[in-house]
Parts: C-alpha cells; structure tokens; sequence
C-alpha cells in the first residue's frame, strides 16, 4: 500500500542544477515537488538530517536480482541480464522476470537478442517487449555474425528499443583470462589483445549507423574504443557507452597474486586505460556507470585463475565507489546521478531516475561521508566476490523509498 503523502525535509536535494537545500514530497507514489516545500497535515515527515536527497539507482544490467545487496546499494530498479537459466528468450520468462522483484524492488528484463545467446538466430523480440521487456541484449556474448547483428539492430529500430551489446571480438578474446601486456605475459595467463574491444565496437557503431538503431556498449575500457563512441558521437550516431567502478578504480595490477576476484569481462585493463575511462566519465563521453552485479560463489571463484568464472559482487560498492570520482573533481553530485540513475532511465524508457515533478518517487537519503570498510566475508550479496575486499570507502544509503513506499535496510 502506497504512503499517501510524505515530505521529506532538510535536505540537500540532487537536481540537474546541483544540490538544493530544501524538501521534496511525493504523494501516491509520484514527486509531487521539491525546493523549500513545507510539510502539509497528514504527512509522514522524515528528517534527512542535511544528508543528500537523490533518486534511486537504476543498474543497468546486473546478473542476479540480489535484493538484499541492491537495496544496500541505494538501487531501486535494475536492468536484467538474459544470461539466465534458462536465458530470457521468450516471452514467458520475461514476465515471469518482470514481475520477480515485487513488491519492493522495480525488475526491468532485458531481452536475450538471439534464441538461447547463441548468436544465431533472433529471438521473438516484440513479443518479448509486450511482455515487459524494456531492451535487447546479446548478454556475456558478442554477436559474430554480421548479417545477425544487422537485422537485430534494424528490428530493434523499428521498435525503438535500444541494443545492449557486450564489445569483446570472440574470436580474439577466445578464453583469455587478462590483457595482453607484460603484467598477462609476467603471470603465464592466456591474454587477448585490447583490439578485441576495438574491433567489435568499431563494427557495431558502424551497423548501428547504418540501421539508425540506439546502440549501448555496456562496457567501454579501452583508450582506443572509448575514442571509437567520441568519434561516433561527434557524427550524431545514437551510440552510448557504460562502465562498471573496476575499470576506472583498477589497473590490471590487481590480478598480480592471481586473485581471481579480480577476474572480470573484460579484464581490467592497463593504467592508461584505467585514466582514459576516468578521462571519459569525466567529457561526457561515458553514459552509465552500473555494477555488473554478478555474484560468484566459492566453486566459480576459488579455481586456477584461468579456470575461474569471471564477475564481480557489485551492487553494494557501486555507490561510494563512483562517489569518489566527485570528491576527486572529475564529475560533480549532478554528474554522478545522471549515471546512476538518470541516463540508465531514459536508456530504458522508464519514468524514474530523477527527482523532479510527476517522477516515480523512488528516493534514496545518502550520507555521502559515512566510512566503511568492504568486506567480501560480510556481504549482503548472494556471495562476496569483490576485487575491493577489505577496502575503505565513503557514502552509504541511510533511507530508501520505491514508489513511495520505505524500504527496510
């Protein structure tokens, strides 16, 4: 049952403009208004206590609908992967996957692109759209068939729905568990050359120019490749890119002691690519910061380093990790909801991830300085497999609301 109006008061509310000391209510779910509004009678009136006022986080793409560590996170809403098993390739499992959040967390199913994420053949995309699903995605997998991938783009064209693709050439990243470079060659580890990344993006912003789709590269971790999307922007492709925290926090010194936490797809990259992403969050050129949740247990992780699955527990640090790059000046607190939050929003065409009139009013209170320590033993996630373990951090969710309605933390 929705709360019928609540004013939450002394606030510092994130807005495009920047934070505004002041309220916000929202009534029947919705935000109703914010600046310096005064509670009326009847409301629930919460405190924020000068703490920050922001929307809830909408995660594009996360593997697992992990509520407890989402909600720890401050996420209210995630996009979810089609890597799924069975994967979401038909219209009944994309309902039943809409509906699996309820009632306090906003599941948006993305749909598998091909039958079975083999690549081959695509899927009953519309049907999967009727059904609930707010995008396409070619899932852990990149589409190697041109022709495929052209027909997927200019089906998702005509029902205007963006393309979620995941930029690594199979057939030069193989089974490579890191970059190539002296840090792979040092470990003795299979390794696969950034042109991977370079290749296959290079193809798919020219399949989406062609096609006049909207393509989104959920993860953009090269120099070269972020390069590629400025380039494609510049010529108004509809093109966007995302990244998680591991690529613009580590270098792929974090894999020296061969710790498989820090396997992930793609691998992490040398430093130069680490500050280009910084570089790229930083001019615009990089749309969505997401977690890439991926909880992994011990029989995936506790392997060779070559034979672990590769992912990372991201939920619950996705916050205070991006939070770091508005206390080192990159982006400001506006900057950095517009990636959690905003553009993940518009991308899936749901009316969320901003606070302003008319909204879904799903509300985070943050207090942005609160410390803590990341501790992969002590995890709400379904497992803890974090490269960050043990790794002090800044800004924690105190107060969370889904369409108006508190959630307990």
């Amino acid at each position: 049952m929705t709360q019928a109006s609540t004013t939450i008061t002394n606030a510092q509310v994130v807005t495009s403009a920047g934070l505004v000391d002041g309220s916000l209510r929202f009534v029947d779910g919705s935000v109703e208004t914010l600046d310096a509004v005064a509670p009326k009678d009847g409301d629930l009136v919460v405190d924020a206590g000068g703490k920050i006022v922001a929307p809830g986080l909408v995660d594009l793409g996360v593997f697992a609908i992990d509520k407890p560590a989402l909600h720890f996170g401050g996420i209210t809403r995630a996009a979810l992967m089609p890597d799924q098993s069975p994967p979401l390739d038909h219209p009944a499992r994309v309902r039943f996957a809409t509906q699996s959040g309820k009632p306090d967390f906003w599941v948006h199913p993305l749909a598998a692109a091909t039958t079975g994420l083999e690549g081959q053949q695509l899927a009953e995309i519309a049907l999967m759209q009727d059904a609930g699903a707010k995008a396409i995605a070619t899932g852990r997998q990149w589409i190697g068939d041109s022709g495929v991938m052209m027909r997927l783009l200019q089906y998702a064209a005509m029902l205007d729905l963006v393309v979620i693709t995941h930029a690594e050439d199979a057939g030069l990243g193989g089974n490579a568990a890191a970059t190539a470079g002296e840090m792979a060659t040092r470990l003795g580890l299979p390794s696969a050359p950034k042109e991977a990344e370079t290749l296959a993006l290079a193809r798919d912003i020219a399949l989406a120019e062609a096609s006049g789709a909207r393509l989104h590269a959920r993860q953009v971790t090269t120099r070269a490749g972020l390069e590629l999307v400025r380039q494609a922007k510049a010529r108004g492709v509809a093109v966007t890119a995302g990244i998680t925290p591991a690529h613009f926090m580590l270098s792929d010194l974090a894999i020296a002691d061969f710790r498989t936490f820090a396997r992930l797809s793609p691998p992490l990259r040398e430093e130069d690519d680490r500050q280009a992403v910084i570089e790229a969050i930083g001019d615009g050129t990089i749309d969505v910061i997401s977690s890439g949740h991926d909880p992994r247990g011990p029989e995936d992780k506790r392997l060779p380093f070559a034979d672990a699955a590769s992912g990372m527990s991201g939920a619950e640090t996705l916050l205070p990790l991006t939070l770091t790059l508005v206390r080192d000046g990159v982006i400001d607190m506006s900057r950095a909801f517009e990636l959690l939050a905003g553009n993940p929003a518009r991308l899936l065409g749901v009316n969320a991830g901003e606070l302003a009139e008319g909204k879904e009013a799903d509300i985070a209170i943050i207090d942005p300085e609160a410390p803590w320590i990341v501790n992969s033993g002590d995890m709400e996630a379904q497992a803890g497999n974090t490269p960050f373990d043990r790794q002090p951090v800044q800004g924690r969710v105190t107060a969370l609301f889904m369409g108006g309605i508190r959630i307990d933390l």
